[in-house]
């Protein structure tokens, strides 16, 4: 997140979905993973699309890149101003070991990106 960018919440509940990135004369809309939504829009434009896109997007499965050249299947765990957590993927298995990584904001596709089906 940068200093200039303007917090967007939901009108209808309070929930904060994403920000609005001041360019030129227009804004940009920005997710909670720190990615570009929009190309520069207006100002309505913006809060539309950040309103449409909600929060859905954060359970759906994602991957993760290691260090070991491979992608790894996550669930988004947690998403703060600064830093994303993810959990390796346990498809519900309450005795797998929690195994979780964090991913630095903005994230970038070559980090994190979401599950595409083969």
């Amino acid at each position: 997140m940068e200093p200039d960018w303007i917090e967007h919440r939901r009108a209808d509940d309070g929930e904060h979905v994403g920000w609005m990135k001041p360019i030129d004369d227009g804004f940009v809309a920005v997710d909670l993973l720190g990615r570009r939504r929009t190309d520069v829009v207006d100002w309505l434009s913006a809060e539309e699309t950040l309103d449409d896109l909600g929060l859905s997007y954060l359970a759906d499965p994602h991957e993760l890149w290691l260090d070991d050249g491979g992608w790894l299947r996550v669930r988004i765990a947690e998403v703060t101003p600064s830093v994303v957590r993810v959990k390796k993927e346990d498809w519900g298995d309450m005795t797998a070991p929690q195994i979780y990584f964090t991913v630095s904001l903005p994230v970038t596709e070559d980090q994190l990106r979401p599950l595409t089906p083969s």
